[in-house]
């Protein structure tokens, strides 16, 4: 008897010993899946910026143009007249006999340290220059500079907001691989990718857009919100604004999803964090406050007031109408601007949108990114000039990109049969190739083209090896040598990617 009560405490110690070695076990395991997990998210930051700032846009073009002949003009005059510059863009404003940029400022002032530094070590300036521009043509001027303002502004903004999707989306639905999905169908299945070569403010607005849509779930889902994401909400919002004037309404709907979001803590805390996201929101309008004081001697004028030769800007707010259906229709599937041709992955994402309206858990985030993606497509429906002149898609529907990506992340959990999911990998990396030939070759197509994928992009440029790459421009490559590197590089990233994924996922749970 005593000799049977001994084998039971041993069994039973035996057992405990198992248990406790399994449980520190498990515990390892996840915790080499949150390093890779965290190495994977390096990886996709790296690789991301590194592909928008690996090719180029038309430095000559309008939008790229005068935005950086602006940050030129306060960098080596200290004003913002672009009179000097007058005849080479047609997008301009005119107040009081001088000539200025008529865009939101936002990407100006942030080019304007880049156009400071390039000048300091190349020892060249506009006006140095100016009397090569005749021999050598503006672009030589322009190239450099507008290629390196907008890896450091563009890209870069585009791979911290890709990188804060993958970290949402497996906090959303515990999966490192659907985070993934989401991630590249993001940054790499989108026009996100080609506008993120320009200065265009499009990619920019985009990516702030989302950052504070995450900033905001993520800073209101513990017992107490976060200080940290209240100011980085303000920050994103205010410089979306900055950058992009009309993304103001869908910076509104953030801002009351976050009040509503905030609802559920007290008074204080709630004052807490409105103090501080309004104290970041306010930080932002200081550089736009002293643009405007530097250019027109006041605080509050828009360079949109004093625009010359679109007579359209002068109907509505600014050339905002109303929206009409039939735009909505050209810029959703029309040949000339439907978004579904330069990024056939979004198609499907309306239905993890509804997804997540349908679950109890996720219903105000569905919402609001249904609503804010439908106010994007609303405000460029009701816009003059909704087709946005030279564009490879509907250019000003961009920022509804990242609203459209969170459906994605719901789609991949919901669908788990591996045809389901099959086909939405296919549908992927039709997206990927369509997109890597829009940054390579043009995602400024000419608005007098009525199916400009397929007639311009890939038949006139692409086809003819009319690229604009990093290592043809600026090293003196061949188009195709750099582009098939490109290509090289991003297969080494995509295999580093796909096995650090295999580790990774040890650390997937159902999510919550």
């Amino acid at each position: 008897m005593i000799a049977r009560q001994g084998r039971d405490e041993g069994s039973i110690s035996g057992w405990y010993a198992l248990l406790t070695t399994t449980g520190d076990k498990t515990a390892a395991v996840r915790q080499r899946g949150r390093i890779a997990r965290a190495r994977l998210a390096a990886l996709l930051f790296v690789f991301v910026w590194l592909s928008g700032a690996w090719f180029g846009s038309d430095e000559l073009n309008p939008n790229n143009a005068t935005r950086m002949f602006s940050a030129i003009s306060l960098v080596e005059d200290h004003d913002a007249t672009i009179d000097e510059f007058a005849a080479d863009t047609i997008d301009k404003a005119e107040f009081g006999g001088h000539t200025y940029m008529d865009k939101a400022p936002g990407m100006t002032l942030m080019a304007v340290p880049v156009v400071a530094a390039t000048n300091w070590t190349t020892g060249t300036s506009a006006q140095r220059d100016a009397a090569l521009i005749p021999e050598f043509g503006i672009g030589g001027l322009m190239r450099p500079r507008v290629r390196l303002a907008a890896a450091l502004t563009s890209a870069l903004l585009t791979a911290i907001a890709t990188t804060m999707l993958f970290g949402f989306a497996i906090e959303l639905t515990g999966s490192t691989a659907g985070a993934l999905f989401t991630a590249i169908a993001y940054a790499f299945g989108t026009t996100i990718w080609g506008w993120s070569t320009t200065i265009f403010g499009h990619a920019s607005a985009a990516a702030l857009l989302l950052i504070a849509a995450i900033a905001v779930w993520r800073g209101t889902r513990e017992a107490r919100p976060s200080g940290g994401l209240a100011v980085v909400t303000g920050l994103a919002l205010g410089w979306a604004f900055v950058v992009e004037y009309q993304a103001a309404l869908t910076g509104a709907l953030i801002g009351c999803w976050a009040l509503l979001r905030l609802w559920q803590y007290s008074c204080r805390e709630q004052m807490r964090s409105l103090t501080l996201a309004a104290a970041a929101f306010i930080v932002t309008l200081i550089p736009l406050a002293l643009y405007n004081f530097i250019a027109f001697g006041t605080l509050f004028k828009l360079g949109y007031e004093g625009v010359v030769g679109f007579a359209g800007m002068h109907e509505g707010l600014f050339g905002l109408t109303y929206p009409k259906p039939h735009v909505l229709w050209d810029i959703t599937v029309g040949l000339r601007r439907g978004i579904i041709w330069v990024a056939p992955i979004l198609i499907v994402a309306p239905i993890g949108l509804a997804r997540l309206i349908f679950r109890r858990a996720t219903r105000d985030l569905g919402v609001i990114a249904t609503l804010a993606t439908t106010a994007v497509f609303l405000i460029n429906a009701s816009y003059v000039y909704w087709d946005g002149g030279s564009s490879t898609g509907p250019r000003l529907s961009v920022p509804a990109i990242g609203f459209l990506a969170i459906g994605l992340a719901a789609l991949w959990t919901w669908w788990r049969h591996w045809v389901l999911r099959a086909a939405l990998l296919v549908l992927l990396a039709a997206s990927v190739v369509l997109n890597l030939v829009i940054a390579a070759a043009d995602v400024t197509a000419p608005e007098s083209v009525a199916f400009p994928i397929w007639t311009w992009v890939i038949k006139a440029r692409f086809w003819w090896g009319m690229l604009r790459d990093f290592p043809a421009e600026e090293l003196g490559w061949s188009v195709w040598g750099g582009f098939w590197l490109y290509v090289g590089i991003g297969a080494l990233f995509g295999a580093a990617m796909l096995w650090t994924l295999r580790t990774a996922r040890l650390a997937d749970q159902p999510a919550g």
